[in-house]
């Protein structure tokens, strides 16, 4: 990855889509955000998950449960301010509107999005 600088990249892929709220599922998503991510940045890239910027203020604004007002005030906004001061999307998983939403605003923002680690510069 030498001749080519890192791109900040977010990984758009599912939260709670599919998961009924269970916390095991949706822990299992996150987990596949995070192995993306880890691959990103051994590729030499700059991973970013709207998750972790949302959860921790989503906690400290004292939100009680997920989909409570404040989860919503917090969850996508968050993230979409995030998208436009990324360099690109790379969209994972399985369907979910919050993640197809990053996608087109990724586009709307010029930004490149992927849906293959493959296709990212530097990690053919």
């Amino acid at each position: 990855m030498d001749a080519l600088p890192p791109l900040q990249i977010l990984i758009a892929g599912p939260y709670r889509s599919g998961t009924s709220d269970d916390p095991a599922k949706i822990q299992a998503n996150v987990d596949a955000m995070m192995e993306m991510a880890l691959r990103l940045f051994r590729a030499g890239h700059l991973p970013v998950l709207g998750e972790w910027y949302a959860l921790p203020l989503i906690e400290f604004a004292g939100s009680e449960r997920i989909g409570d007002a404040i989860f919503d005030e917090i969850f996508h906004p968050i993230a979409r301010r995030l998208v436009a001061r990324c360099d690109a999307c790379l969209r994972i998983g399985g369907p979910s509107t919050g993640a197809d939403e990053m996608v087109a605003l990724a586009r709307e923002n010029g930004k490149l999005v992927f849906h293959r680690f493959e296709d990212i510069p530097g990690c053919a």
